[in-house]
């Protein structure tokens, strides 16, 4: 299926609510569903939202949302007993897992989403706050739901034997925190991190979340190092290291030398020799540079104010290719988002070069 995708240079899809970066999280446990406890906008908004990012990725997936919808009435009076009749429902649904997002009206007229949440509907409840009427980001939302989920992770399993039989062998595995769901290119930025990690023989042991079940969340204390996506991230990180005690990377690879760099890391963090990885993964980088060597030299001029991360990866990219800057030069894109690893170079290489020769 071909996608009319728009340009990939200055989209942000990590924009909105801290309600919208909860659900980020959430609608990836495939089968788990979602209560937003409020009014009905505030979940069409999002469902509208969601399925089309799905469609420009070409995914033809629902996400499995529910809104308590409450009107004037309990808005004024309470919703908690609107919200245990749709937990009563919902949790009648066969799913293995229900989410409870709170919204901003209901923060404000103090439902006690928890304690309803702490009824007994059969299969685990999980309240996450979403209210971001006092200053909540999108990323606050999706921090709130990553903990609260691995803090609950336990009720995801009733005996010991189960959290075994789904865990890979030996558990020595890393887990992925944290994937932009709404980004541009997260499978390809994921193949590449995975890329990276079998260079030093290690697996994945978990994605947490992105297309999980719910029998995936409980491995999340069973990993040997946890890697971010990326820094906003560390609160997370810092979360899942008090709970587990897990060792973490702030941020996926960006760039050159940071591609390099985060191979060391992986290797220290695991006690094992990355020399021969890194000296494969630089010689990649000399190849793959030597292959854009019809654009050395140009003068360029970067679409946008460059940040300092965006600084940090386009530097050395100037550097090595001995690209110049200047008013005059071919506008060229720099990514909301850094490029992730050599392959995310080369990608964005291959924009500049069609900037440049169009």
């Amino acid at each position: 299926m071909m996608t009319l995708r728009p340009s990939l240079s200055n989209s942000c899809r990590q924009g909105g609510c801290t309600l919208t970066g909860a659900l980020s999280a959430t609608t990836h446990v495939r089968d788990a569903v979602t209560v937003v406890h409020g009014p009905k906008g505030c979940t069409h908004h999002n469902f509208s939202l969601f399925h089309a990012t799905n469609l420009d990725n070409d995914e033809l997936i629902l996400p499995d949302m529910f809104s308590t919808g409450l009107t004037d009435t309990e808005i004024i009076f309470g919703g908690e007993e609107t919200l245990r009749q749709t937990l009563d429902s919902v949790t009648r649904g066969g799913s293995a897992a229900v989410f409870v997002l709170s919204t901003c009206i209901v923060d404000t007229i103090g439902d006690d989403i928890h304690a309803v949440c702490d009824r007994d509907y059969g299969v685990p409840v999980i309240p996450i706050p979403t209210a971001g009427f006092l200053g909540g980001s999108f990323q606050d939302g999706l921090n709130n739901a990553l903990c609260a989920i691995a803090d609950k992770a336990g009720l995801f399993s009733r005996t010991e034997k189960e959290v075994v039989a789904f865990c890979p062998e030996n558990c020595n595995g890393v887990n992925i925190i944290g994937e932009k769901n709404l980004e541009f290119e997260v499978e390809e930025n994921y193949a590449e991190v995975t890329r990276l990690l079998d260079g030093l023989s290690i697996p994945v042991n978990s994605r947490f979340i992105r297309n999980s079940a719910v029998k995936d969340l409980f491995r999340i204390g069973t990993a040997r190092l946890n890697i971010l996506r990326d820094e906003e991230l560390r609160p997370v990180g810092e979360f899942l290291k008090k709970k587990f005690g897990t060792p973490y990377i702030v941020s996926y690879p960006s760039g050159l030398e940071g591609t390099i760099q985060f191979i060391r890391n992986v290797a220290d963090a695991f006690g094992i020799a990355g020399g021969h990885a890194v000296a494969r993964e630089q010689e990649m980088q000399e190849e793959m540079l030597a292959g854009f060597s019809d654009i050395s030299g140009a003068e360029i001029l970067f679409e946008t104010t460059p940040t300092r991360e965006s600084r940090l990866y386009s530097d050395e990219i100037i550097l090595h290719l001995g690209l110049r800057l200047g008013n005059r030069g071919c506008r060229v894109p720099l990514p909301f988002s850094p490029p992730v690893g050599s392959t995310g170079v080369r990608r964005l290489l291959h924009r500049w070069r069609c900037a440049i020769h169009g």
